[in-house]
């Protein structure tokens, strides 16, 4: 029984995508519930927003498209299990979905495996490349390191990482630790919670301790909450100790406070503050589908385009077989809410940075800014000497 189990699942693998007469599935799988549900919800928000655009003006290769949706719940195991069933019993042409790296890594031999593609829209530690994943969210020389590279600028030169205990906040920290012994700047400390952690105590009294000028932030999900709010009780403010984050962006403010997080620093890709008119056109289409009062990010800006950046590729292609979807996407170019952006040979995107400020109603404004697009380095030279995409 456990053979033809098997055998049924290979040949689903084999299948080609499901396409109904006029539609085509594509998947999307996110934390629905759980600790990263306050990040993801939305994301899966912006990338239904994308799919319901493409539709009404006539799908793709003249096919509507139909979601999938899936939950990861929070949870490594279940993002396999989930992408797994995606690709073989529904066989979906795409899927749009994950963001931390425990949840990529978790998926990413699933799509191996069964020739699928991932889009994945979200700020990642680098030191992997994969031609079943689009890695669409900033590489560490697109964040991490600008990041870094503003704080020293601003003199500060005695750095405190803090982050959840999971491969993102690890990788980049590594990186980072390397990147500031090479600049003579000094590493005070270096804290890790369980994601979802809520009790940051023990932290404060060792940053304390420390006397560190500047945070650097890796925390993830909710909490970034606790830790705000403990990190105030304790009597510091943006003025006293800055911290510098990757994984907070308008939306987290709004959940966490705008009070709490007011003169903050964040470093993206995206801010929704950012001019143009093709982001000026996203703000008001999400708003308008989800309220008056929703927020944009950067997870949700690259969840929106990857939808665009995949519709693009497909109609390059004039296939939605995920392997010349794949091949295809290599040297897209869009105008988006981010601006332009292309998709390199690696699979990932060139595309500019920003390090923000947050202000009394949670909003960015930009205080620094690259030098046009920022091309990906998928292996950071110090960290990763000799290591290139294949």
């Amino acid at each position: 029984m456990k053979h033809r189990i098997s055998l049924t699942l290979a040949l689903f693998a084999l299948a080609p995508v499901a396409s109904a007469q006029g539609t085509v599935k594509v998947g999307v799988l996110h934390s629905l519930t759980g600790t990263m549900a306050i990040s993801e919800l939305t994301v899966a928000n912006a990338t239904q927003l994308a799919v319901d655009e493409i539709n009404a003006a006539g799908g793709v290769l003249g096919k509507k498209l139909v979601i999938v949706k899936e939950d990861g719940a929070s949870d490594w195991p279940t993002f396999a299990t989930k992408a797994e069933k995606l690709l073989t019993q529904d066989r979906v042409a795409a899927v749009f979905g994950g963001w931390t790296s425990a949840s990529r890594k978790a998926m990413l031999p699933v799509f191996e495996k069964n020739k699928g593609l991932l889009f994945y829209p979200v700020q990642f530690e680098g030191n992997e490349c994969s031609p079943n994943i689009i890695y669409t969210g900033a590489q560490p020389n697109q964040q991490a390191l600008p990041a870094l590279e503003w704080a020293l600028s601003k003199g500060y030169k005695n750095i405190f990482l803090l982050g959840s205990d999971y491969v993102y906040p690890r990788t980049a920290n590594l990186i980072l630790k390397k990147h500031i012994a090479a600049s003579g700047a000094k590493l005070a400390g270096e804290e890790y919670v369980a994601l979802g952690g809520t009790e940051f105590s023990s932290v404060i009294n060792k940053i304390k301790a420390a006397k560190p000028q500047v945070i650097i932030n890796t925390l993830n999900g909710d909490s970034n909450v606790s830790f705000f709010k403990q990190y105030q009780a304790a009597g510091y403010s943006a003025a006293t100790l800055p911290v510098i984050s990757f994984s907070i962006a308008e939306q987290e403010a709004q959940a966490i406070g705008p009070q709490l997080l007011q003169g903050q620093y964040a470093t993206w890709n995206y801010f929704q503050s950012l001019p143009g008119a093709a982001n000026k056109k996203f703000v008001a289409a999400y708003k308008k589908k989800y309220g008056a009062g929703a927020v944009v990010t950067d997870p949700m800006a690259h969840a929106y385009l990857d939808v665009y950046l995949w519709k693009a590729a497909v109609e390059k292609a004039k296939s939605f077989d995920p392997v010349a979807v794949r091949k295809a996407i290599v040297g897209v170019s869009l105008n988006s809410p981010l601006g332009k952006v292309t998709v390199d040979k690696s699979g990932s995107l060139t595309q500019g940075v920003y390090t923000g400020q947050s202000g009394a109603g949670g909003q960015f404004k930009t205080v620094a800014q690259s030098r046009g697009v920022v091309q990906p380095q998928p292996y950071d030279k110090l960290a990763f000497p000799g290591k290139t995409c294949p």
